[in-house]
C-alpha cells in the first residue's frame, strides 16, 4: 500500500508530470532558495528529492519578501513535441489590500535536472497559472484572475491566453473561461487537459483550507463552454457540497471532517501512466486537534483514478475522500535514494536537503572551508526579510530529534549561532551561544519570537565555555524543548517546553501556507563575517506517528 502524504511537511500545491518511465513533481516553495523543488519517481510509491528549478536568487530576487511570498504554484508539464520540460510560476510580491500583485514567469529545459532558461515573463493576472500543450501545437495559459472590483465575486475566475514560442510572450490578454464546478467559492489551482474529444479543466475549489476540492470541468472548445461534472467534487476532505462563493477566506474551519485523517484535500494535478493508470496528486494536511494547527504545513498525497464510460474523473474506490492508504501502482517498484538521517558534511558539497529564507544557501553556507564541517557565516537577525543565515530542513514529522555540534566563539553580543525551530521570521525559537557582557564570557540562552513578540528567558541562561557544544532540539508531539552537552552524552535541558502547535499556517499571524523548518543559524550584525563551524547535522523523525 501506499500511505499519504507521499511527501510530508511543507510540500504544497504539486504538480505532476511524465517523460517516458519517469515521473516528475514539482511543489510550491514560497520565499525559500533553492526554488521549486522537484521530486522523481517510477512507481509513484517511492520519491526522491532530485533537483530544484531556481537556483539564482540574483535573477529570482525574494529579498525582502513577507513570509508567505515568493514562488507560488509552479506548473510543471513536459511537451514530447519539442522534447521540453516547462516550468511557469508566480512570484507574489505583495498581498496588500487583497489586491494580490503577482508576476507570472515561464522557464525552460531539456533536462529536468537543467540548465534552465532565463524567465521569460508572461502576465500579473492572477495566480496559479499553468500552460496546456495543445495537439495543433498552440500553447495555452490558465490562471486565476484575481477580482478587486466591489460588487465581483472574489476570488474571481479563471482566465486563459494563448501563449506565443516564438516571441515569448502571450498574445492579447487573459479572457476569463471558467467560474467553477461548485459553489464552494475561492476557485483557483486551473490546469488544463485534452482527452479524445474533450478539453477538461481541473481547478481547487473551496479555498486552501478545511473547505479545499478538486473539481473538473469539459467541453469540445479549448474556450468553452465548460460543463461542470455532475459528481463535483471529485476529490476533497469533505464530502457534500456547500454555498461559500459569499465567503473570499480560504481557511474555513467550520468545514473540518474528523472522520479525515487527510485534511485540507485539494489542488490537484493527475498524470496517466504507460500502463494506462491514472493517478492524481494533491495537497493535504494533518492537523493538531482540537487546535486544527497544522505544524508540518500542506503535504502532498496521491490517489489512484480512473476514467467513466462517459468520459469523467473519478477516485478508484468510487468515492470522493481522499484516502491515507492507496493501492499501489502496477508499476514495478522502485527503490529511491534517502536523504540520510546524519550529516557529517565530509562530502564536500551541501546536501539537497538544505534551504534557506530569501537567499541561497551557498552564499553563506561553506562545506570546503574546514572539510568535515560546513561553516556558517552571520549575516542579519533571524527577523529580518534580506539577508538570514539560516540553514535548514522540513520537518517531516510532528516526533522528531534533530541534534548538532557546535564550534563557535562570540566576540561580541552581536554574534550569536545555534539550534532553531523555525517558522518564519516572526515565529520561532532558537537556542543560540552568545557573548553575555552581563557575565563576560560566552552563554547559552533561548530567543522566542511568538507572532513578532520577542523574548529572551534571561532566567535561564547557562555560562558555557568556548570548546565544542551539543545542542539539541525535542519535538514530541504539542511539546518541543532544547537540551545541551559538552559530550554528547549527558544532555541537560535548558529552558521551558514550547508549543509545538503555534508553530502552523493557522496561529502564525505573519505568514501562511509554508511549513516548519528545524536547523542550524548564525548571525554576525556588526560585520557580516563573523562565522559558526557545525561538525554534524542529524535529523531523526518518526513519520509512521500519527499527528495527533
Amino acid at each position: 500500500m501506499i500511505r499519504n502524504p507521499i511527501l510530508p511537511g511543507f510540500n504544497p500545491d504539486p504538480c505532476i508530470c511524465r517523460k517516458g518511465d519517469d515521473y516528475y513533481l514539482a511543489v510550491s516553495s514560497f520565499e525559500w532558495f533553492p526554488g521549486i523543488p522537484v521530486y522523481h519517481s517510477k512507481d509513484l510509491k517511492n520519491w526522491e528529492l532530485y533537483t530544484h528549478v531556481l537556483t539564482d536568487d540574483v535573477a529570482v530576487d525574494l529579498k525582502k519578501l513577507p513570509s508567505a511570498k515568493g514562488i507560488w504554484a509552479p506548473c510543471l508539464t513536459y511537451c514530447e513535441k519539442d522534447d521540453l520540460f516547462y516550468v511557469i510560476y508566480g512570484v507574489m510580491n505583495s498581498m496588500n489590500a487583497r489586491y494580490f500583485d503577482v508576476d507570472n514567469y515561464l522557464v525552460t529545459a531539456r533536462d529536468i535536472r537543467g540548465p534552465w532558461s532565463e524567465p521569460v515573463y508572461l502576465h500579473s493576472s492572477g495566480f496559479d497559472a499553468s500552460m496546456f500543450h495543445d495537439d495543433d501545437g498552440k500553447k495555452w495559459v490558465v490562471s486565476l484572475e484575481w477580482e478587486t472590483r466591489e460588487g465581483y465575486e472574489k476570488p474571481g475566475a479563471i482566465c486563459m491566453v494563448e501563449y506565443s514560442p516564438e516571441k515569448k510572450e502571450i498574445i492579447g490578454y487573459p479572457k476569463r473561461i471558467w467560474s467553477g464546478g461548485t459553489d464552494r467559492g475561492c476557485i483557483e489551482a486551473p490546469h488544463l487537459t485534452k482527452r479524445g474529444r474533450y478539453y477538461y479543466i481541473m481547478c481547487a475549489e473551496g479555498g486552501t483550507g478545511y473547505g479545499h476540492s478538486v473539481t473538473m470541468g469539459r467541453a469540445e472548445n479549448v474556450w468553452g463552454p465548460y460543463e461542470k461534472d455532475p459528481e463535483n467534487p471529485i476529490l476533497t476532505s469533505i464530502p457534500g457540497d456547500f454555498n461559500e462563493r459569499h465567503d473570499p477566506d480560504h481557511l474555513k474551519p467550520k468545514y473540518f471532517n474528523p472522520e479525515s485523517v487527510l485534511q485540507k484535500s485539494g489542488h490537484g494535478s493527475y498524470v496517466e501512466t504507460q500502463n494506462g493508470e491514472v493517478w492524481l496528486v494533491h495537497l493535504c494536511a494533518r492537523p493538531f486537534v482540537p487546535e486544527l494547527r497544522c505544524t508540518l504545513g500542506r503535504e502532498t498525497a496521491i490517489q489512484k483514478m480512473e476514467w467513466t464510460q462517459d468520459g469523467w474523473l473519478r477516485m478508484a474506490d468510487g468515492t470522493n475522500l481522499a484516502k491515507e492508504y492507496v493501492e499501489e501502482s502496477s508499476l514495478p517498484e522502485s527503490p529511491v535514494s534517502t536523504i540520510p538521517d546524519f550529516d557529517d558534511f565530509d562530502s564536500g558539497e551541501l546536501g539537497i536537503q538544505y534551504y534557506a529564507p530569501r537567499i541561497m544557501p551557498e552564499t553563506f553556507a561553506d562545506v570546503k572551508a574546514r572539510p568535515g564541517f560546513v561553516r556558517i557565516r552571520g549575516q542579519e537577525s533571524r527577523t529580518s526579510l534580506n539577508k538570514v543565515s539560516l540553514l535548514a530542513r522540513k520537518l517531516t514529522s510532528v516526533y522528531a530529534t534533530v541534534t548538532t555540534k557546535m564550534e563557535f566563539q562570540p566576540q561580541v553580543h552581536q554574534h550569536s549561532a545555534g539550534l532553531i525551530l523555525y517558522y518564519d521570521n516572526m515565529n520561532y525559537i532558537n537556542l543560540r551561544k552568545y557573548h553575555s557582557e552581563t557575565l563576560g564570557q560566552s552563554a547559552l540562552s533561548i530567543i522566542h519570537l511568538e507572532n513578532g513578540e520577542k523574548t529572551e528567558f534571561l532566567n535561564t541562561r547557562i555560562p558555557v565555555d568556548d570548546c565544542p557544544l551539543f545542542l539539541r532540539l525535542n519535538i514530541r508531539g504539542r511539546q518541543s524543548w532544547f537540551e545541551w552537552s559538552y559530550d554528547g552524552n549527558v544532555y541537560q535541558k535548558i529552558g521551558k517546553t514550547f508549543n509545538t502547535t503555534r508553530f502552523s499556517d493557522e496561529y502564525c499571524k505573519y505568514g501562511e501556507f509554508t511549513g516548519t523548518f528545524v536547523g542550524m543559524t548564525c548571525a554576525d550584525r556588526v560585520r557580516h563575517s563573523h562565522y559558526a563551524d557545525f561538525d554534524f547535522f542529524e535529523y531523526a523523525a518518526d513519520e509512521e506517528k500519527p499527528v495527533d
